[in-house]
């Protein structure tokens, strides 16, 4: 569903991702860890369209995303790590203008739209401005906004940022629900005891390289380490002379 090969992203004489090679399957939520400046965000930016490559290739439902940009991003939907809207628009005009980005039909954009809104819990507010929203609800508003055209693939760049306990509920409901029914998502976090929480697969990313990539049970095992919790794992592979070997 979702393939890194070899792909290596450079900006001058730095490496921000190296030879990163990578397979996620139909219905797996995976959760990419690292700390600020390990190349999370550089690699989420070139698996949704806005960085390409250096040198590697990236496929989504099997279309090269550079050399088949517009079939590979039909299957996807983004959720970046800040809020992107119109203030201008109401939440209800932005996702119709979302629907028409895809070129959704207007009887289906309408039920999708209408879904979505029950889905978020927005419809008190579906009809006011953008701008009126509090970070929270604009953070539901794009979450709507990247499931309108049922795509095959969500990617989310730290998606909890900014939700109240309500909203991080609905969205933990929602990505567990979907991932059963065979969407896979690709999630960049710190937010390490959510990985643990709801990952299928992690992987570790210190420095532009994916150092580690199983599941929680794996990576303790790999390192031999007898870890309460992920954090403590973490801090230990991310730290000095940890597992960045």
């Amino acid at each position: 569903m979702i393939e890194f090969a070899h792909v290596t992203r450079t900006y001058g004489p730095k490496t921000a991702v190296s030879d990163l090679t990578l397979a996620i399957p139909r219905g797996e939520l995976f959760a990419l860890l690292g700390p600020n400046g390990a190349g999370k965000t550089t690699s989420i930016k070139m698996l949704v369209g806005l960085l390409h490559p250096s040198r590697g290739t990236i496929r989504i439902c099997g279309h090269d995303v550079v050399t088949d940009p517009r079939a590979a991003h039909l299957h996807v939907g983004y959720v970046p790590d800040e809020p992107n809207l119109y203030n201008k628009l109401t939440g209800r005009e932005f996702l119709w203008f979302i629907a028409d980005m895809f070129g959704m039909p207007r009887h289906l954009a309408g039920d999708r739209i209408d879904r979505e809104i029950a889905c978020f819990e927005l419809a008190e507010f579906a009809d006011d401005l953008a701008e009126s929203y509090s970070l929270g609800m604009k953070q539901r508003l794009v979450f709507a906004a990247s499931l309108l055209h049922n795509p095959d693939v969500l990617v989310l760049d730290e998606p909890m940022v900014g939700l109240d306990p309500r909203s991080v509920r609905i969205v933990k409901d929602l990505l567990a629900a979907r991932t059963q029914e065979g969407m896979t998502v690709f999630m960049s976090t710190h937010t390490l005891a959510m990985a643990e929480e709801m990952a299928d697969r992690v992987g570790i990313m210190v420095r532009g390289q994916l150092r580690f990539l199983g599941t929680v049970m794996e990576l303790r095992e790999q390192v031999a380490l007898e870890a309460n919790s992920l954090e403590q794992l973490y801090l230990e592979l991310t730290g000095p002379g940890g597992g960045a070997a």
